[in-house]
């Protein structure tokens, strides 16, 4: 058991750290190509890493509901509840961090600085994104726990069938795959959240409404693969079947993209099969190099994120917006300092990359604190 959550966090602990690198470059302009996302259709490495996270949420849901049997009663409810809120407000913290210090910059810098930016500033938390990263965590999180403690375990494939195969018929009907308003996606989300509540990429948001519907489907896959890691005595047994199930759905996602394009922002079906399957792919080589060869020690450098994932995920966030937006001058620490990588590396995506990892350090250092006291902070 022992090893087994320690390939887990060893995964979380590689995916939060590509997650900085991905959301925290030191300029926009300058990004390399597996770094930054597909723009519509298609498949970066970039595309993968935020999946691969909710995959695992699904398996660590298994490992933490084992404890109560998966019977709902009205303690866990209540557990369930408070996490999926505590979560969902967490996120929303966040982006309204950054919409307020946006703002207030923005205001600051105007010559009438002393009358009015802590005004403007307040007034813009009413137009803070509503879904988003850590809101879609908490929902699936929230939905996906209370039907594995409510019903068998042997519907959960059927529903992960039906919630893909619903969703890829509203695509179907609804314009899904167009990049722009007429998208069904876009109109469900103008509706239900409005214009000033979503993250616009041509008014589609890529946590939205409608594509939270295979999101749930992809925490209730890793939630199988975390009852055949945890259910299957045999490694030799265990490792087969990660590494069958992870190539059929690695295969059936890549073949199926001619009549449902991979599509992040969607959050197509293919995508759910082709993430879901280089997930359960990835966690049999770390399953075998931990338990089979023995070598664990030597992943201690990502075990530190692993041990405190959404906390190090948050904590770069923060520290990335406050970067972004103080002093509130006409440079901001950000800036300052990617202007100073920048003119000993150069603009270019080497010196994004550098700051990123620069924040990488910082949040690993923090981390390392915490793993080395035994301090684990649960979200």
């Amino acid at each position: 058991m022992k090893q087994r959550l320690l390939a887990l966090d060893v995964l979380r602990g590689l995916t939060i750290g590509c997650m900085i690198l991905v959301n925290s470059p030191g300029t926009w302009a300058h990004i390399y190509p597996p770094l930054s996302h597909s723009p519509w259709n298609g498949l970066t490495m970039a595309d993968v890493i935020y999946p691969l996270f909710m995959f695992m949420m699904g398996m660590s849901m298994y490992i933490s509901l084992k404890k109560f049997s998966f019977a709902l009663h009205k303690a866990l409810f209540l557990k369930i509840i408070r996490r999926t809120l505590l979560i969902f407000c967490i996120g929303t913290f966040i982006y309204a961090t950054a919409t307020f210090l946006e703002t207030l910059r923005t205001a600051s810098l105007q010559p009438d600085f002393a009358g009015n930016p802590w005004k403007a500033a307040f007034a813009s938390l009413a137009h803070v994104r509503i879904l988003g990263v850590l809101q879609r965590l908490a929902i699936c999180y929230g939905i996906g726990s209370l039907l594995v403690t409510t019903i068998r375990h042997r519907y959960i494939p059927y529903i992960i069938a039906f919630l893909l195969v619903a969703y890829y018929g509203v695509l179907l009907v609804g314009n899904g795959f167009e990049y722009g308003p007429g998208n069904i996606l876009s109109r469900a989300d103008l509706s239900i959240l409005g214009i000033s509540h979503i993250c616009n990429d041509r008014g589609i948001d890529p946590e939205g409404v409608l594509s939270t519907i295979p999101s749930i489907a992809h925490v209730l896959i890793g939630f199988r693969f975390g009852k055949i890691c945890l259910e299957t005595s045999d490694m030799k047994d265990k490792l087969n079947r990660l590494f069958l199930y992870g190539s059929i759905g690695l295969i059936a996602g890549f073949l199926l993209q001619d009549l449902c394009p991979l599509n992040k922002k969607v959050w197509s079906p293919t995508f759910v099969l082709v993430t879901c399957g280089l997930s359960a792919l990835l966690l049999s080589i770390l399953l075998w190099y931990i338990d089979v060869t023995k070598t664990y020690r030597k992943t201690s450098l990502f075990t530190i994120f692993g041990a405190n994932p959404l906390f190090c995920y948050v904590l770069s966030e923060i520290l990335y917006i406050l970067a972004d937006y103080l002093p509130l001058q006409e440079q901001s620490l950000h800036e300052i300092l990617y202007a100073g990588l920048s003119g000993w590396l150069g603009d270019n995506a080497f010196a994004s990359f550098a700051y990123a990892f620069l924040l990488v350090v910082v949040v690993w250092l923090f981390g390392a604190y915490l793993y080395r006291k035994k301090i684990y902070i649960k979200i």
